[in-house]
């Protein structure tokens, strides 16, 4: 019997690459016209390259992106690139639909509710308080609390001990099999892929359920 959901963060409550998307093409653009000399285009693929390498999180890609640009970083140029980036997240910062009713209706239910997310601590609480959904939450585990990045086992060893339940009676949903499935299922955790929060296409799912939306997990629970 389910008694808890444990959550992924970003791309399956929060859609975070439609956020990232329009905050780097707005950062680009300000870039641009503070005297960066590149086609908005090209910046934007050369940006989401060095993100691939780096990892989304990272604090400085900006300055990384403009070192590959011109060689070196303007800070009048990085200034407003960071501005521009910074007023656009806040204003585009939104869950999935149907993520609220869902996560009502689950702890209606009894369940508690988790999160583990490779983001850093305060980068999850603002999104989570962004989107006035932080009160659902009874555990919420981030990259500070274990050192480790999924699929390591440790981020889910440290949910489960603080919801106080065995693997069989937790369920894992996530948007990247490789890290929140395979991680999941390493402990013997059911697993959910939320296929409409994925960056690419999957071929080989080894999920227990595939969901399209997130408003199906109510019929896996019931």
């Amino acid at each position: 019997m389910i008694k808890a959901v444990i959550f992924d963060l970003d791309n399956t409550l929060i859609d975070f690459m439609k956020m990232k998307k329009l905050s780097c093409e707005a950062a680009i653009n300000s870039m641009i016209d503070a005297g960066l000399k590149i086609e908005k285009g090209k910046g934007m693929g050369l940006l989401f390259d060095l993100y691939d390498k780096y990892g989304l999180e990272d604090p400085k890609i900006f300055q990384k992106f403009l070192k590959r640009v011109i060689g070196r970083v303007d800070y009048r140029i990085l200034a407003n690139g960071i501005v521009a980036y910074r007023r656009v997240r806040g204003s585009f910062l939104e869950a999935y639909p149907h993520t609220s009713y869902v996560l009502l209706k689950l702890k209606s239910k009894g369940l508690k509710l988790a999160i583990v997310t490779d983001a850093p601590r305060i980068k999850a609480w603002i999104r989570l308080a962004t989107m006035k959904i932080a009160d659902f939450f009874d555990v919420v585990v981030a990259y500070e609390d274990t050192g480790k990045l999924k699929p390591h086992k440790l981020p889910f060893k440290a949910a489960l001990a603080e919801l106080k339940l065995k693997t069989d009676e937790c369920l894992m949903v996530g948007d990247m099999p490789h890290r929140d499935v395979e991680g999941a299922k390493k402990l013997g955790i059911k697993t959910c892929f939320a296929r409409y929060g994925a960056i690419k296409k999957v071929k080989k799912i080894d999920a227990d359920y595939v969901i399209d939306d997130i408003k199906e997990l109510l019929q896996i629970i019931e």
